[in-house]
């Protein structure tokens, strides 16, 4: 690469004049940019040295890769004039003097108060699914499953108990994220969410019938009658005790002393919380909720197909902008009250938004020319038929722009299908070809109807227009290229100069595919595939033996190339190099000769994590393209120095 060229292309793209400040980490370009409008993103795309773009937090990122980005950043610096800044001077430089949207700032907090529960969420609904096959009449026959077969009848109730279980002590589950979220003790939170849903109060799902009845039991506290009412299935109440709790926890840590504060503030945090949670709180966010149930119900019914079909058309847009990011906290509502709802509206149409985004860029496999393209779109094409739409969507759909709108069309019609079916899901699960199993028994024919005309349209849509347009000049051209090399760093000429190898495990841990990782370059693949491990040890030891290429001040990355023409990116963390050095050691050096096994350094787990960081390592092979299959090997725990990465080389090599 001619990082001087690729510096003073990025500078003319986006302008010297209009960078405000720049850093770097691992991987990336780090910009503070005065006027986004200005800069020229047809040019960052086209531009082979640059892997992709995007924004967030206030920053505009540029993809240059390992080993390179030091280069070009120096490079920029020294054309520029700029002065040399860190990470956290981007962070504060984005932060200082730009007003922080409130609606996104909500948008963050939701995200990552719900984003940790869904798993479990997820396995309750799957559960959930599984009873309603046993138990759902004329699905297979007339009767029900467990009518026709008595025998499974106790099984079914304790799948139905399992599967119950979530939903009913879901203020449990929100009370620990949320008040982790908010900075207070995820333990008080849990326990505050164990008081709302304590066996003594009046079943949640049964305060409406029996406030209607007139059988409501009340506590007489100082002449006020507080209504023992439970909040099984709540969502909005369980949120607001939750920021009570932790900014009370908080406020006595700061003003009671260290010799009392162990013993009392957890004390008064829950009284206090407890008594503003039964008299306020929980009847005002309780009639708040019901309010914003009814009102979705009675949106859907009113909208049907017109609603439907105009949330399936911009649905795969709104998860560009992250608002996607609100919709567990409004689908937990709707299936913690599915008496009353009926189910959720929302996993059928982001099923149908996913399979349209899936089926576009297939439909770009088959009539793109381009290899590069090809290989991105045969992998990404499957993953977000599976429910991953992000490789799809930022790899090759935004890129050319027509398999997008393809898939949007393909889904609003698909959508406004299904919604004057009335298809509705009774539980959360993969929003994919397989999501059937999450739908209501008696809406499966209308869900996969949906399917079909979601695939069916999101494919012929783009390959119809691609087959116009798609390699017809040699700017279109250029721009499926630059698509094409987003997802693959490396360059063409590596091709011919690797062997089939096994990369090992370079920490301890547990083994998750790439894609589930919390940051969209490593899980979009943008770097290179490979796998990523969550770790429980605090030693990094060397993959594979080979030259060490990359090493960091922030010692939170490492580059490797090993003897068999690997080229290995092992980053400790996500945005770790905020914490410049702090929680690292390194044992190694740029260009050092490094046997597997070889301890490279070492990172603090536990005090990554207490400053707030993810601690995933992600194992990253930045030369995919050199290789015919870049295979994580499934282990779901593995040692270090385990197998993780299988690498077998291109038979179009010519390597024999």
């Amino acid at each position: 690469m001619d990082h001087a060229k690729v510096a003073k292309d990025v500078l003319s793209a986006v302008g010297a004049d209009n960078i405000q400040a720049a850093a770097h980490c691992a991987t990336r370009l780090r910009m503070v940019i005065k006027d986004e409008s200005k800069i020229n993103q047809k040019a960052l795309d086209a531009n082979p040295g640059v892997k992709g773009t995007f924004e967030t937090n206030g920053q505009f990122q540029i993809i240059i890769g390992p080993g390179d980005v030091d280069k070009v950043y120096a490079e920029l610096i020294k054309t520029t004039g700029l002065s040399e800044a860190t990470p956290d001077d981007i962070k504060a430089a984005a932060v200082n003097g730009k007003k922080i949207n409130p609606f996104m700032a909500l948008i963050k907090v939701l995200s990552d108060i719900f984003i940790p529960i869904i798993p479990a969420l997820v396995a309750g609904g799957l559960l959930m699914a599984l009873n309603n096959v046993l138990t759902a009449e004329h699905l297979f026959m007339a009767k029900s499953v467990v009518q026709a077969y008595p025998a499974l009848n106790g099984f079914a109730q304790i799948v139905n108990t399992m599967a119950s279980a979530p939903f009913t002590f879901l203020p449990i589950l929100v009370g620990f994220s949320a008040t982790k979220r908010f900075g207070g003790n995820p333990y008080l939170g849990a326990a505050m969410g164990m008081i709302m849903v304590a066996p003594d109060l009046i079943n949640g799902y049964a305060v409406a019938t029996t406030m209607a009845a007139g059988k409501m039991v009340f506590w007489n506290v100082f002449g006020l009658n507080v209504a023992q009412a439970g909040y099984q299935g709540s969502v909005l109440p369980v949120l607001v005790v939750a920021w009570i709790l932790a900014n009370l926890e908080k406020y006595f840590h700061r003003h009671i002393s260290s010799a009392f504060d162990f013993t009392f503030t957890p004390m008064l945090a829950i009284i206090i919380t407890g008594f503003l949670t039964f008299i306020v709180v929980g009847p005002v966010m309780r009639g708040v909720s019901d309010g914003l149930t009814t009102g979705l119900v009675w949106l859907y019914n009113t909208a049907g197909a017109f609603g439907t079909g105009i949330f399936g058309t911009f649905y795969s847009a709104i998860v560009i902008t992250g608002l996607h990011q609100t919709f567990p906290a409004i689908e937990t509502t709707l299936l913690a009250n599915v008496k009353q709802t009926g189910g959720s509206f929302i996993f059928p149409i982001a099923s149908m938004a996913n399979i349209a985004q899936g089926a576009a860029c297939l439909a770009v496999f088959f009539v793109t020319k381009n290899k590069k393209q090809k290989g991105l779109a045969s992998s990404a094409s499957v993953s977000a038929l599976l429910g991953i739409t992000e490789p799809a969507i930022f790899g090759v759909n935004l890129k050319l722009k027509f398999p997008f709108v393809c898939a949007m069309i393909a889904s609003g019609i698909a959508s406004a299908v299904i919604g004057a079916m009335h298809v509705l899901s009774v539980s959360m699960g993969p929003a994919s070809v397989i999501g059937f199993i999450c739908i209501s028994a008696r809406s499966v024919p209308g869900f996969l109807i949906g399917v079909v005309i979601s695939f069916v349209l999101g494919f012929a849509l783009t390959f119809v227009y691609g087959k116009r347009v798609l390699n017809a000049t040699p700017e279109m051209a250029a721009v499926t290229d630059a698509a094409a090399d987003i997802n693959l760093a490396p360059e063409a000429s590596d091709a011919g100069k690797v062997q089939d190898e096994i990369v090992a495990a370079p920490v301890a841990g547990e083994s998750v595919p790439l894609q589930q990782v919390d940051d969209q370059v490593f899980s979009a693949e943008i770097m290179g595939k490979g796998a990523a491990i969550i770790p429980s040890d605090n030693n990094v030891y060397a993959p594979a033996s080979g030259t060490v290429t990359v090493t960091y001040d922030s010692m939170h990355a490492y580059g490797i190339k090993t003897d068999a023409g690997a080229e290995i990116l092992i980053h400790l963390g996500i945005d770790t190099v905020n914490l410049a050095g702090a929680h690292f050691t390194t044992s190694v050096r740029k260009g050092q000769i490094v046997q597997q096994g070889d301890l490279l350094g070492t990172f603090d787990v536990a005090a990554i994590k207490a400053a707030g960081y993810d601690s995933t390592v992600m194992v990253i092979i930045t030369n995919t393209l050199a290789y015919g299959g870049v295979d994580r090997i499934n282990n779901q725990t593995v040692k270090s120095g385990e197998q993780l990465i299988a690498l077998t080389e291109n038979i179009n090599q010519g390597n024999v």
